[in-house]
Order: C-alpha cells, then sequence, then structure tokens
C-alpha cells in the first residue's frame, strides 16, 4: 500500500490551530485551512465558515469492491466530531465528497447554533440524505443573496458538467461568493468554465479564488472540473488577488498536479498560493504573496 500524504496539521494539533485562531479572530484579516478535496474552514472576526467538508473514509468504503475504487491518497485532517468551533458549514451539491453523512451529522451535533447553507434546489435529497428537519438548511439559488453572522453569501451557478436545473429553474450545483468586512471569496464547489462565468465572477473584486484542477476526463466516468491551465486562467480573467487550487490529491483516479496549476499560474502573472491538507494560510488586505509551498 502506498504511503498516505501527510497532513500538516491534523486532529487535536489543527483544531488547537483552529481555536487559537478564532480567539484571535480580528475584522481585517482571515485565516484558511485547506482540509482536503474541496473542504476549507476560514475563521475571520471569531467565526468559523466551513465549505464542503468531506472528513471520512465513505467514500473508499463504498466503491471498494467496484471497477472504480476510491483509492485515498492523502491523511484524514480531522475527525469531525473535534470540530465544535463552527458557525456556518456548506454543501455546493449533492455528491458525497461535498455532501457525506459521516462529515456532517458529527459536525451539526457538536455545532448546535449551525447555520447551513444548500442549493435550495436539493433540500428534499439534503434533508432525505442527513435525515434532518427539512426546514433546517438555508436554501439559495444563483442571483440571491443571504447575510448569515456576518457573512453574506451569493449563489453562482456551478456547472457539473452542465448548469444543471430543476423544474422551478433552480441550480443543482453552486458555488458561492462570500463577502466579510474587507474580504470576498469564492468557493467554486465543482465546475467546468461555462459562458458568461467570468461575468458573474469579476465583480466582487475577489480577493480569493478557490477553484477545481482536477479536470475533466470522461474515462472516470464522473463528472469534471477545471483543470489547472483553466484554474489559473479563469482567476486571471476575473483578477482573483489569490487563487488557491482545490480537488486533488483525495482519490488517486481522480486527482491532478499542484506544479502544472503553480506553472500555469505562474505564466498567467497570477498570485497562487498551494497548500498542503491541514496547512493554514492567513490573509490581510494587502497580499504580496505569490507562493506558501
Amino acid at each position: 500500500m502506498d504511503r498516505l500524504i501527510s497532513a500538516f496539521l491534523k486532529d487535536d494539533a489543527l483544531k488547537k490551530e483552529i481555536v487559537e485562531s478564532r480567539k484571535k479572530g480580528h475584522p481585517d484579516a482571515f485565516d484558511v485551512w485547506w482540509l482536503g478535496q474541496s473542504g476549507f474552514l476560514i475563521q475571520w472576526n471569531g467565526r468559523c465558515l466551513l465549505f464542503d467538508p468531506y472528513l471520512s473514509d465513505s467514500l473508499t468504503a463504498k466503491y471498494a469492491a467496484t471497477n472504480k475504487p476510491h483509492i485515498r491518497m492523502s491523511e484524514r485532517v480531522i475527525d469531525p466530531k473535534l470540530l465544535d468551533c463552527i458557525d456556518i458549514v456548506t454543501s455546493s451539491h449533492n455528491h458525497t465528497d461535498h455532501l457525506d453523512t459521516e462529515t456532517l451529522e458529527p459536525i451539526l451535533k457538536k455545532n448546535p447554533g449551525i447555520s447551513f447553507i444548500i442549493p435550495e434546489a436539493n433540500r428534499d435529497f439534503v434533508a432525505d440524505r442527513l435525515q434532518c428537519n427539512r426546514n433546517f438548511p438555508i436554501g439559495l439559488n444563483d442571483g440571491q443573496t443571504i447575510t448569515i453572522k456576518g457573512f453574506e453569501f451569493n449563489g453562482v451557478p456551478a456547472a457539473h458538467n452542465e448548469v444543471e436545473r430543476d423544474s422551478q429553474g433552480r441550480c443543482r450545483f453552486m458555488g458561492y461568493v462570500v463577502c466579510f468586512g474587507k474580504f470576498s471569496v469564492y468557493h467554486s464547489g465543482d465546475t467546468l468554465w461555462f459562458p458568461g462565468l467570468e461575468t458573474i465572477l469579476k465583480p466582487f473584486n475577489l480577493d480569493v479564488a478557490f477553484l477545481p484542477i482536477n479536470g475533466n476526463d470522461p474515462s472516470r466516468g464522473i463528472a469534471g472540473n477545471l483543470n489547472a491551465h483553466e484554474a489559473a486562467q479563469l482567476a486571471r480573467e476575473i483578477n482573483a488577488r489569490i487563487a488557491i487550487p482545490h480537488h486533488y490529491h483525495m482519490f488517486k483516479f481522480n486527482t491532478a498536479d499542484p506544479n502544472d496549476f503553480t506553472a500555469h499560474a505562474i505564466n498567467y502573472e497570477q498570485n497562487y498560493v498551494v497548500l498542503v491538507p491541514g496547512q493554514k494560510w492567513s490573509c490581510t488586505p494587502f497580499i504580496s504573496t505569490t507562493d506558501s509551498s
């Protein structure tokens, strides 16, 4: 068995860093941790926002005896039961690495005051999967805005592989632009670069764009994403101050080389940060960093 990619920090050590960051929270800076796959945790002004966490081995177990084994590449960074300081958690769509029962159930249990943001189109599916009250999640559609605990969420369509809508025209796959204090960040969820995406994103003057880089390979038998080149180019097109790649180094059959992203970002003169799972990066209003790796 191949050795797993080590977490920068994990479990109790990572929790300690998050808790200490929260105690020192300030409106003029924020901290971000990559938790693996598309999961990011942001601490700002003493509040914690958790994007699309996948912190279990549920997919590895599910597909172990199939022709599409989900062989894990990197360590799990933290037991979700340790995350008892979360104010808001999101799911961008219904795929398990973005809506995982084994991850979300303990997080929801440990954080009784938590808010849970989902695409409105997915409400019934989410309630059924998590066995939660149907009215508990907060639904959002593209073009809609809601402010929760100081974070302004703006719904953005995502194409995975298409911009798919329900019978009422609501997006099943979404990204979120979140504005808080002096900052704005874009969490893509899973998406390709569809016509008009850059037009939607550019007016937000994004400080950080979290973008997938695993690409779109039909032979994998799953929906695709931006590849490394497209992610770097999109970040440049929308004038993101920093681009941070995700959706790689989780499963062997569906990954990418972050060095490819780095090369393309340099070519486009796009500032970037490449994180190791469990690693923190701090953002202030005055960024001059080009890489943390």
